[in-house]
This record gives C-alpha cells, sequence and structure tokens, in this order.
C-alpha cells in the first residue's frame, strides 16, 4: 500500500493552476476539525461575508489538557501567500493560547474539546476580504494542523445557471456551470488579468476549476459559458449514516456492540452503484454533523465509536485501491480512509474512530498513478443533486491582493437542458 504522503501530492496539488494550496493533516489523536459559521452548517470550507464570524473546534482524545496556539495568514486566490504584513489584514493580534476547553462528560472515549471564536478580544476583526488559513501551533510552535477559510465582499452579482452537458457522449453524466458577473459599484478594467474564478462542487476543492477567462463582454457584464471547460462528473448521491443514538441501530447501520474499550459501530455492507438506474437519496452533499441522543452538549458528551465500512466489489486485480471520500476527514486520501480486502468476508474493509453524528461519505477508486474516480464505484449521472459555488476574485491595476468580491451559488436540482 502506497504511504500516505503519495497520495497527498496528487490530492493537494489537484488544482489546475498547480497552486501553492497546502494543509497540515491533523496527527490521530486530534479528531473532529470543524469549521463552521452562519453559512455553513455541514463543515468543510467556510466561505463568510467579511465582518461575519466563525467557529473552529476539535478534539484532543488524548485528554491531556494541553496549551494550543492559532495564527492566521492571508492568502492570494490561488493559495500562494499574500504580500499583505499582519496589520494589514488583522485587527488585533494572533499567535494567542486557546483558553476555550473542556473535557468530555460521561463518555467512554476521554478527550479534550477545544474552541476558538473568531473575532475575539485578540482578533477584534478581519480587514480584508480573499483566501485564509489557520494553523494550530502546540506549545513548542510547531503546526499541528490547518485549516482554510474564505472571506467576500458582496460587490459583484453572480447569477449561476447549472446545465446538462452538450457533449453527447456525456450528457448524461456531466453537468456544467454557466455564469456571469457584473457589478454596481466596480468597473472592470481589462478583465482577463483583474478577475479571477474559481468554480468549486460540495465544497470539495481537490477538483475545483480554476482560471476560466470571460467568454465575453457586454459593457461591465462578464459572461462565462464555458461546456466542456467548466463541466464536473455528476456524481451520484452521498452515502450516509447516523450514529447519533450510540445504541440503536438506525437506517444504514446493520448492528452495534459494545467492544472492550468502546462501542463498534457495523454499517450494511454497499455495493456499486455505477451502470444502474439512478436514485434520489437525500443527502447534505458530503457534509457531516455531530449529534448525541445520550446528552445535552454534544461537544463534550457525544461519543467516539469505531465505525466499520464494508464495500462488496470484485477483487481488484490492476493496483489500484477503494478508499473512503468526504468532508469528514477534509476530502484527504491516506492510510486511514485505504479499504484493505479481507478474504474471509468477501468485502473491501476498513474502520475509522469518529464521533457521533450525521455522516455522509462514498467510495471512490485510486489508480496506481495516484488519481482518484470518484464515479467507479458511485457511477454519474446528470441529475444528481449537486451544490456548486462560484467564487469571483478581484485584483485592481496597481493592487496589492486579491479580493473576493462575489460569491454565486446553483445547485443541479434547477438543471436546464
Amino acid at each position: 500500500m502506497y504511504k500516505a504522503i503519495q497520495y497527498l501530492i496528487p490530492i493537494l496539488f489537484y488544482m489546475q493552476l498547480q497552486s501553492q494550496v497546502y494543509e497540515v493533516i491533523p496527527p490521530d489523536y486530534i479528531k473532529t476539525v470543524q469549521l463552521l459559521s452562519a453559512e455553513n452548517e455541514f463543515n468543510g470550507t467556510p466561505i463568510i461575508r467579511l465582518g461575519s464570524g466563525f467557529t473552529l473546534s476539535f478534539d484532543d482524545i488524548r485528554a491531556a489538557e494541553d496549551d494550543y496556539y492559532y495564527v492566521i495568514e492571508h492568502f492570494d486566490y490561488d493559495w500562494t501567500p499574500s504580500k499583505l504584513s499582519k496589520n494589514e489584514y488583522l485587527n488585533g493580534f494572533d499567535n494567542q493560547r486557546i483558553f476555550d476547553y473542556s473535557n468530555s462528560f460521561n463518555t467512554l472515549q476521554s478527550y479534550s474539546h477545544y474552541e476558538l471564536q473568531i473575532p475575539n478580544e485578540n482578533v477584534r476583526s478581519i480587514n480584508v476580504s480573499g483566501n485564509y488559513k489557520i494553523k494550530i501551533l502546540n506549545y513548542k510552535g510547531d503546526t499541528v494542523f490547518s485549516r482554510r477559510f474564505i472571506i467576500y465582499e458582496n460587490l459583484a452579482n453572480v447569477p449561476v445557471e447549472i446545465r446538462r452537458s452538450r457533449d453527447l457522449e456525456y450528457i448524461k453524466e456531466k453537468q456544467v456551470v454557466y455564469f456571469s458577473i457584473n457589478s454596481e459599484d466596480l468597473i472592470f478594467r481589462n478583465p482577463e488579468q483583474t478577475i479571477h474564478t474559481i468554480i468549486v462542487q460540495n465544497n470539495d476543492f481537490n477538483e475545483a476549476i480554476y482560471g476560466l477567462k470571460p467568454l465575453y463582454t457586454a459593457g461591465n457584464n462578464l459572461i462565462y459559458r464555458y461546456d466542456q471547460e467548466a463541466s464536473f462528473w455528476g456524481g451520484n448521491e452521498y452515502l450516509f449514516f447516523d450514529n447519533s443514538d450510540i445504541r440503536l441501530a438506525s437506517r444504514g447501520i446493520e448492528r452495534i456492540q459494545l467492544g472492550e474499550d468502546l462501542y463498534n459501530t457495523y454499517l450494511r455492507p454497499h455495493g456499486v452503484r455505477s451502470g444502474r438506474k439512478y436514485v434520489f437519496n437525500p443527502d447534505i452533499n458530503g457534509g457531516f454533523k455531530i449529534n448525541t441522543f445520550q446528552g445535552q452538549d454534544e461537544r463534550r458528551e457525544a461519543e467516539y465509536a469505531w465505525v466499520h465500512f464494508r464495500l462488496n466489489e470484485s477483487k481488484l486485480e490492476n493496483g489500484g485501491e477503494f478508499h473512503l471520500y468526504g468532508r469528514f476527514n477534509n476530502y484527504v486520501i491516506d492510510d486511514h480512509t485505504y479499504l484493505k480486502f479481507n478474504e474471509a468476508s468477501g468485502f473491501y474493509e476498513t474502520k475509522l474512530l469518529l464521533k457521533q453524528g450525521f455522516y455522509n461519505f462514498k467510495y471512490v477508486y485510486l489508480d496506481p498513478d495516484g488519481n482518484f474516480d470518484t464515479g467507479y464505484i458511485s457511477g454519474n449521472y446528470d441529475i444528481t443533486e449537486n451544490d456548486y459555488t462560484v467564487l469571483v476574485y478581484y485584483r485592481d491595476i496597481g493592487a496589492r491582493f486579491d479580493r473576493l468580491i462575489g460569491v454565486g451559488s446553483g445547485n443541479s436540482r434547477n438543471i436546464i437542458n
């Protein structure tokens, strides 16, 4: 099996501009990293309006009450570090200790739960829009993990349409994003140089489309009507499980068993959906939400359980691999998501230590070259319900950083022929 670092290279640098996006993956003792805002209920990379705030939380299952600190960094649209100094984008001081933490209560797995609110008394506000990364450091100053977030200004209108592909070969498998950009506050001079766009499906930046230029302009209205260049595989609805009641086998769960130390949640085996008739199954497009019926405060009363995944698929002979995929670990493919073939059961299997709640996930295929295929197991359908987000960055002539001036959104429920 490949080592985790071999996966991270193709996954984290998959973006089409070979951008410098890089996130430090949490160690095994850091669990359930969440970045939530009013606009981001089901986790992922939050897109937050300038002047609003967000909450970062995580658990340390060593329950040692360690000291953690945070640092906030600003980036340009392609996730390369911007040229702004700290005091230009922050009102206040970061590199402060996180004081809001509490220990788990009445759980089999002990953990310390940490929570950070931005803004706070030290970081009073974030001054400019754009891409950001928050790093969590230990007492030695080493980075434990990092997460991205995005701040936008509402200066541009970005209407979005989702259409079926005009390529007859993929008309039943792909979805195309049409959009336009216009503003009453800004005049777009030389938009091919000053405007940059990113299209994201289901908050998954691994497969985002970067760098589209306006197909044509009409006054101050920029039109983007690309077919192949702005197309995404439709995919399929995410699978899910809900173990909010740690002792009750709900839909999708075959059985629950109390082991020597923790509960074990065994999911029903999942089969291949590719090539079968599409069936709509409501999901939250890859997200997850922590919840427990055993306590009042899911932050410190939710239990951790070993969740067992099983995929019923023919044994691979070409050296490829199957993995779990979703926002539960920020769409990272590594050794923990790898499904190993069990000769005795005939299934591909793995288990993850997850906090109680509602989770979306899917199975993906990774070939020997490190390329992954999200539709290999699930299939691709033009009518799959997907969320799309269009980010519009603007750097006027002579400016020193990329402002995020508008965010557009669309959903394929309203797909157009």
